[in-house]
């Protein structure tokens, strides 16, 4: 049981870092205000409309950065190893999060945390180190301008800690690429949103942990015995992605017109097959695969090449939106250079799929003429070249040459470049490499997935009330736990008397207060549309005489904004705002 609250699945601790004084300090919540707003981004949420300014620059000192456990993460459960991060977008300029897995989020609600909230600028590089209850921020001046890889090893060795958990920003988020990430151990990505370039604009390289606490559980039996549910029914539930993870199937995906294709100008793509999944298991470079914390569910890719591109293990393996967004969406059909790009974006902290894209848009770009001499380091940028995939990610990671101007996003390159008709954002923010316009109920998910979530294109559906509850809270989609489990494991968790409503009302709560941010910050319903490039037909292929209509769209957006408790343009309603428990944050 907590020592300062009697509560279970959280620890009513937050760490406040103020990086303009090189401070910490301890903000505490008690049980009533965590079962309102339970972790990931209603949490964020609530700091952003508290803390930031309306019309902040994200990359500048106004801007905060949240690390936002939720009451599971770190339980001893399938899946639930997932945190949130957030802040104000650098591509969208709106609620900007990511959710990431691995293990960092678990060893800090070890080390008896909540999260954290990151204030200000530092004056020079710093990290910082927290072991169980002592923090430090710490110089990193010797680190900055280093590679993930580089960067874990130097801390590990600095904190004399074998088993800390590292999560850090390498070359892109120190160069503040708009589309950096934040790498945790390496291969575990909070990619989106660009959250990596506010960790570099606060000059903070990373933040080391180790923990040693054992979190209080109401129910530890209970808990016990859904872990144990799960792992004896990997085979019923999982096996797809227990043996192959993400990315199986391409081939037929294809087919229907699912995937991302050469700037998302549809069609088959012909060498889906060879960068699925399967092949990497066919062709020998994927060597294992490997769980998060406390998983049954061993879904993650470990892929190792020696020719003819060394590829590091220790950065993981390709999945979906990788293979989409490096692959197909760039015409690039050859699985080792995406496995090599895919570890260099991971090497240098950047998310793959707003990398891909971009370099998509610059090739498409190309093409059609409005930048008919794009190149960099001298490479054309043209579809199907692994070359110049691989000279665009280090460009852009760098800031060289033309990669300066993709650094800042595609949307943002497109209004300084040209080629606005080409691109393929939803809020200032890259569509996700699923297809919205295939024909399927999929598909249609896809399309008010694309034009409703908070952050912008979002790829999980996390516009759901039932998947935005899983976000809240710190479990993995994948795991297949219906509301009524969730409700389950919510009670053993905290004790709290939950019904699968309320954990549907969880969800709403969440997506209610980021929209209430977007408002603020100018993002209302005219920005949820999906831009024109994805809604002409395709080139060819099934869905070549397919256009989606956008008065049906709109349609959709508003059963959307209805199911909600929205108003037809958007706006949370007072009575649904009222029912959530959340009408001081319009007020306010």
């Amino acid at each position: 049981m907590s020592d300062r609250h009697g509560s279970f699945g959280f620890w009513g601790r937050v760490l406040r870092v103020d990086l303009s004084r090189g401070t910490t300090a301890v903000e505490t919540w008690d049980e009533a205000a965590y079962r309102r707003l339970p972790g990931g981004r209603a949490l964020i949420a609530h700091h952003l409309l508290r803390e930031v300014p309306a019309g902040a620059d994200p990359l500048g000192p106004e801007n905060i950065l949240v690390f936002a456990m939720g009451v599971l993460t770190g339980t001893p459960l399938s899946g639930a190893s997932r945190h949130s991060v957030g802040a104000k977008s650098p591509l969208s300029g709106g609620f900007g999060e990511a959710e990431v897995g691995g293990f960092w989020g678990a060893e800090l609600k070890r080390a008896g945390w909540d999260g954290i909230v990151c204030t200000g600028v530092s004056p020079a590089p710093v990290y910082l180190w927290i072991k169980d209850d002592a923090v430090e921020l710490r110089d990193a001046s010797a680190i900055w301008g280093k590679e993930i890889l580089e960067t874990e090893e130097a801390l590990k060795a600095a904190v004399g800690e074998r088993l800390a958990r590292v999560c850090e920003i390498g070359p892109a988020g120190e160069n503040l690429v708009r589309f950096a990430g934040i790498v945790n151990d390496l291969k575990d990505i909070a990619g989106r949103s660009g959250l990596g370039a506010v960790m570099g604009s606060k000059k903070l390289k990373a933040i080391v942990v180790r923990g040693s606490k054992s979190l209080p559980l109401a129910d530890a039996a209970k808990v016990k015995e859904i872990g144990r549910w799960v792992a004896d029914t990997v085979d019923e539930h999982h096996w797809a992605f227990h043996n192959y993870g993400t990315g199986m199937g391409l081939d037929g995906y294809t087919q229907v017109g699912g995937m991302a294709v050469r700037n998302y100008e549809g069609g088959v793509f012909e060498k889906a097959a060879a960068i699925s999944a399967e092949a990497l298991v066919e062709t020998g470079y994927r060597i294992k695969m490997e769980a998060c914390w406390a998983c049954s569910v061993r879904c993650k890719k470990v892929v190792k090449l020696e020719q003819p591109y060394k590829v590091d293990p220790r950065y993981g393996g390709l999945e979906f939106e990788s293979i989409g967004a490096l692959g197909s969406h760039c015409g690039v059909g050859d699985l080792a250079a995406l496995s090599k790009a895919n570890e260099r974006c991971n090497a240098l902290g950047m998310d793959t799929i707003s990398a891909g894209a971009t370099i998509a848009w610059a090739m498409d770009a190309r093409r059609t003429g409005v930048l008919s001499d794009a190149a960099v380091d001298g490479v054309p940028l043209e579809f199907g070249s692994e070359k110049a995939l691989l000279a665009a990610l280090e460009a852009i990671a760098g800031r060289r040459g033309l990669g300066d101007a993709l650094a800042e996003g595609s949307q943002r390159a497109a209004q300084s470049l040209g080629g606005t008709a080409l691109l393929t954002t939803v809020k200032g923010m890259e569509l996700a490499m699923h297809d919205p316009r295939q024909r399927t109920e999929y598909g249609r998910q896809v399309r008010v997935s694309y034009t409703t979530s908070p952050t912008g294109a979002d790829h999980m559906n996390s516009n759901l009330p039932t998947r935005s509850a899983k976000n809240v809270v710190g479990m993995c989609f994948f795991l297949r736990y219906d509301d009524v489990k969730m409700a389950e494991i919510l009670h053993a968790v905290t004790g709290w008397e939950v019904t699968d409503k309320e954990v549907l009302e969880i969800g709403e709560r969440g997506l209610a207060l980021a929209r209430l941010y977007n408002e603020r910050e100018g993002l209302g319903s005219e920005s949820d549309v999906l831009p024109p490039q994805v809604t002409k037909p395709h080139v060819s292929g099934v869905l070549s005489k397919v256009r989606l209509d956008p008065d049906e769209l709109r349609a959709q957006v508003r059963a959307y904004y209805a199911a909600r408790g929205w108003s037809e343009d958007g706006h949370p309603l007072p009575a649904t705002l009222e029912r959530l428990g959340i009408a001081e944050y319009a007020r306010a």
